[in-house]
């Protein structure tokens, strides 16, 4: 029996999460208001991170996170049972709840605009939103104007709502930190994708 290996799941979950924890750590510590004012520094370190979807890689993300003395919440569209972390049973009431809001689920009908006016008042000029899933979860427009009436305190993104457009007004804006789409583009992932692509080619011609 051919035994073929997914590739997408289990790699972008353990690679990405990292990459993605160090567009958090860079959103953190780098880009606030003041850098050269150290009291307005805010650190990533014990902060409450919210992650809307807690699969694979929102996982991953929170386990990483938790090594920075980081508190953890989630929301999805039903409680984990064997999960340790704290459960809201909507997005408002996580962004509530937290400084960092991490967005790490499927683009499906419902998570549509997930992210919407209401989530980022919720967030409000104290938090900060990172989108690593897909463009569409988040209400574009509604985003760029909350970060420019200072109604959020900032952004990391790694994907947009029209790629490749960007907004221009983003570019332009030192709380915010923009990334191609690139989460999984590492030299770790990319070598161990070529060697199950590999794999699998050779477990379909051996039968």
């Amino acid at each position: 029996m051919v035994t073929y290996q997914s590739v997408n799941h289990f790699l972008t979950s353990r690679y990405e999460s990292q990459f993605k924890l160090m567009n958090l750590l860079e959103l953190g510590v780098e880009y606030l208001v003041e850098l050269h004012d150290m009291n307005s520094i805010i650190w990533f370190s014990g902060k409450t991170v919210g992650i809307v979807g807690l699969g694979r890689i929102g996982t991953a993300i929170a386990k990483r996170s938790e090594a920075f003395n980081c508190s953890i919440c989630y929301y999805s569209r039903t409680q984990k049972q064997e999960s340790k972390y704290k459960y809201y049973p909507s997005v408002v009431e996580l962004a509530s709840n937290c400084d960092i809001l991490v967005v790490a689920c499927p683009l499906t009908k419902e998570t549509h605009h997930i992210i919407n006016r209401e989530v980022i008042n919720a967030l409000g000029p104290k938090g900060f939103l990172v989108n690593i899933g897909r463009g569409k979860h988040v209400d574009e427009p509604e985003l760029v104007s909350a970060l420019l009436e200072g109604r959020l305190g900032g952004a990391g993104l790694d994907v947009f709502e029209n790629e490749p457009h960007v907004p221009e007004e983003l570019f332009e804006l030192e709380n915010v930190v923009l990334l191609p789409h690139v989460g999984s583009g590492t030299v770790e992932t990319r070598t161990v994708m070529a060697d199950l692509v590999l794999g699998n080619l050779e477990a379909h011609f051996l039968g």
